[in-house]
């Protein structure tokens, strides 16, 4: 038996981001079923730091978390567009940018061709351009935890998919990969398995529903730099479209089909509404689809992040529901959930930015 002071299940952002944060205070192990971190939807997530995704709660943790985020980003604009029907969802989009003082440009139709250059007019009645968003670097951003976790003396753990969890007196027994691990604190990160890993434990569920979202890439027009151009994404139903190097672009229609946990794959309908949506909306031909791919989006059922401990069982704290948000909300949210998991005080710019650890209790959810 390997012991420790808490174990994490999940080697996503989500479970790696919490872990080097709690091995600040003791020994940690880091159990992912997968024989490399961040396999699922960490690894599959484009991953672009912006304030058109999530809701209130979301955009303010994605607020509390760009500067620290900046060490692992690139600044790239995002380019926000509207149809006519979508002026007023543009428009409360700006809102969200002035109350986090973000560095943004409303504009036309014509001023966001000229930044888009393949966009079509009767696609864009209005646009709003964020200056400040972020690219994010996935794999440096899981490999810096991964680092910090080690340097604590902690341990990341792959090919150690959890199959039995038990309590044993005061602590927790996984069993994992013929192994067992002990400890009195375990954290829930397993994403779209989050409810799974809980049922194992006989904790109460709390409704989270993998949504797969599917990405194509494509090459754009021969010999074009389209390495400047901004990630473009339509504010309501539609899609994003954002450079991949200079040659290269990626592009989702945004789909968010429930799924059960599983290794998510593209599906070609999906594949097709994604090029049509393109299509429709700018000169790109796309003749061929080079790559797609599919991950899952875990959500709660307010699409609240769910942090804290269980109320049915000691020592079994929830670190799931990011939906999709993860790297961008990571710092400030593993910084909510390492003081939920060991009573420590709510952190105090995330008070003060109207935060609340009710708000993302699984309490709220009658777990």
């Amino acid at each position: 038996m390997q012991r420790a002071d808490m174990l994490v299940i999940g080697g996503g952002i989500a479970g790696l981001s919490v872990a080097a944060r709690l091995a600040e205070h003791g020994r940690v192990v880091v159990l992912e079923g997968e024989t490399a971190p961040g396999y699922h939807a960490s690894g599959r997530s484009v991953a672009f730091a912006h304030y058109g995704l999530g809701n209130e709660p979301v955009r303010t943790l994605t607020a509390l978390s760009m500067n620290a985020l900046a060490a692992h980003g690139a600044v790239h604009p995002a380019l926000h567009i509207a149809s006519a029907e979508q002026v007023a969802e543009l428009e409360a989009l700006e809102d969200v940018h002035r109350q986090f003082g973000c560095d943004y440009t409303r504009v036309g139709s014509d001023e966001a061709c000229a930044l888009m250059p393949v966009l079509r007019p009767e696609a864009c009645a209005a646009a709003l351009i964020d200056h400040g968003s972020l690219k994010l670097d996935t794999n440096a951003m899981l490999q810096a935890h991964a680092a910090a976790l080690r340097m604590a003396g902690g341990e990341l753990i792959t090919g150690a998919q959890v199959n039995a969890i038990a309590r044993d007196g005061s602590n927790w027994r996984v069993e994992a990969a013929g192994k067992v691990y002990s400890a009195p604190l375990l954290v829930n990160a397993a994403g779209a398995w989050a409810d799974v890993i809980a049922r194992l434990a006989g904790v109460q569920p709390i409704g989270i529903e993998p949504r797969r979202r599917t990405v194509i890439s494509f090459a754009a027009s021969e010999g074009e730099d389209v390495s400047r151009w901004p990630f473009t994404k339509t504010v309501g139903e539609g899609f994003y479209l954002l450079p991949e190097g200079r040659g290269q672009l990626l592009a989702s229609s945004m789909d968010q089909t429930p799924s059960e946990p599983c290794d998510a794959a593209a599906e070609e309908l999906d594949i097709a509404i994604a090029a049509d949506r393109v299509e429709q909306a700018t000169t790109l031909p796309i003749r061929r689809i080079a790559h797609s791919w599919a991950g899952l989006r875990s959500f709660a059922p307010d699409e609240v992040p769910v942090i804290g401990h269980a109320a049915d069982l000691p020592g079994f704290v929830w670190c799931a529901g990011q939906g999709g948000a993860g790297f961008q909300t990571a710092p400030a949210l593993s910084r909510i959930a390492a003081a939920a998991a060991l009573g420590l005080p709510f952190p105090d710019d995330c008070a003060a930015a109207g935060l609340a650890p009710e708000m993302f209790s699984p309490a709220r959810l009658g777990a």
